[in-house]
């Protein structure tokens, strides 16, 4: 009897010490909005960096220890955009005036950086050599670069302008030979997906659709819909700076991206869009008669199709790549499926039937093998939105508060990334970044106005 006691009550001090996520309901949402705001509001400038050796103009950095006076590709992007909610809710005039600066600093940092052949560094630190020197030490035709939000990120600014874009004219050449570079260069001839060089920087680090794979065989679908996404950016861009035949070019890229991203990345069988394997052997006609192997039926397809669970395949959504009909499939099918990406603390990067999945701890490459980041929670809510699956973006957006809430009263700071069925802090105390925008989607929640993406 005593060894049953004591294994029982072993077991309710093991089930108290597990941490879990605040119940989802009414009064511990209110709850922690407000913990949100409060920190969010209080911190709201501590991303902002002042001009210093390479960065010739102000910036913003992600936040933490991790990342001192470092520029960095997506992440001010997406800093930026919940930099703006802030203002909406807590900023001056003034605060909007200052911000601006910071804002422009990023994408002119960037440009400054550009040049006829259309590299753009994915992140520049204080103490990078001057592009000429960094070009003699890479082979920018076979590196990846500055993923392709540059386009959108200056056309969010533009907006947040009235739509003057004169302070971009003079760089607009470097930002239209940067997406050229991309479509030149980077593009598969047959399927006219554009793919990654390399596994290096991809942002989403360890993806198994491109993490050790041979180098220009990932058409992924998260850089593709980023992709579409940046011609658009283009398309209005060159409207607002008066350039008619550049705008028309960008709108009839733009559509021809997407048609073959449906085309090649969509599976009927799965209901989601994934990325393809562009490592096919060429087809060709045999030199010499006689017998040869394959030439009564040879391929007639121009990828494979990658059937591994990974989140970006919701970008589809994000995008506004997927039909009515492909979307309605993907939030049945894979969003709502808690065997898949749903869980307690929001979307896992990776399904748990994936032989990959992993939710340790990594700093170099980052774990995007199943740990939750805001940064998806985001995207996977904004498509969930655009495609009227309302209930479901309430319910991701309530999931999000209650996360970065609940860190924020633990631990007085948020991190960079959290384990998906009990919402623990995995890596990178600290970190901010994408994550405040949670803001943005407490403001959804609420009724007011959303500051959005391009």
């Amino acid at each position: 009897m005593k060894k049953i006691l004591f294994l029982c009550l072993n077991c309710l001090i093991g089930i108290s010490l597990m941490a879990q996520l605040p119940e989802r309901n009414a009064e511990n949402i209110k709850k922690y909005k407000m913990i949100c705001r409060q920190h969010i509001y209080k911190n709201k400038k501590g991303m902002y960096r002042e001009p210093i050796g390479a960065l010739k103009y102000p910036f913003l950095v992600p936040g933490s220890g991790q990342y001192p006076n470092q520029l960095w590709d997506w992440d001010s992007w997406l800093s930026d955009i919940a930099l703006r909610q802030i203002m909406v809710e807590h900023g001056t005039k003034a605060d909007c005036e200052e911000l601006m600066k910071y804002e422009k600093g990023c994408i002119l940092n960037f440009l400054n950086y550009g040049g006829g052949d259309g590299w753009i560094p994915i992140c520049i630190f204080e103490d990078t050599e001057e592009r000429w020197k960094v070009l003699q030490k890479i082979n920018p035709w076979k590196t990846n670069m500055h993923k392709p939000v540059l386009a959108q990120h200056a056309a969010f600014v533009v907006k947040q302008m009235g739509g003057d874009a004169e302070w971009l004219r003079e760089g607009f050449y470097n930002l239209q030979t940067f997406v050229g570079k991309y479509l030149n260069y980077h593009r598969h001839k047959a399927t006219g997906l554009l793919y990654w060089e390399n596994d290096e920087m991809i942002g989403v680090d360890n993806d198994p659709s491109t993490f050790y794979r041979p180098h220009g065989s990932s058409g992924s679908i998260f850089l593709n819909a980023l992709m579409y996404k940046e011609l658009l950016a283009m398309e209005y861009l060159a409207g607002r700076l008066n350039m008619p035949d550049i705008e028309k070019r960008f709108e009839e890229e733009a559509e021809r991206l997407k048609e073959n991203i449906r085309k090649h990345c969509w599976d009927p069988r799965d209901g989601f869009y994934y990325s393809v394997d562009l490592n096919l052997l060429p087809v060709e006609k045999p030199e010499t008669s006689g017998f040869h192997y394959h030439t009564g039926q040879p391929r007639t397809y121009d990828c494979l199709i990658q059937r591994l669970s990974v989140w970006s395949g919701f970008m589809a959504l994000w995008a506004g790549i997927a039909t009515p009909e492909q979307a309605k499939e993907i939030v049945e099918r894979q969003y709502r499926n808690p065997r898949l990406f749903n869980a307690a603390a929001g979307v896992r990067t990776l399904s748990p039937l994936e032989k990959m999945y992993d939710i340790r701890a990594s700093g170099n490459p980052s774990s995007w093998l199943g740990p939750v980041w805001i940064c998806v929670n985001y995207f996977v809510f904004k498509g969930l939105i655009s495609y009227g699956f309302v209930e479901e973006a309430k319910e991701l957006a309530e999931k999000t508060v209650l996360l970065l809430g609940n860190d924020y009263e633990r631990f007085g700071a948020l991190h960079e990334y959290y384990s998906p069925d009990n919402g623990e802090p995995i890596l990178n105390k600290g970190f901010q970044n994408w994550n405040l925008l949670v803001l943005n989607m407490i403001a959804w929640l609420d009724g007011e106005f959303v500051v959005s993406e391009f």
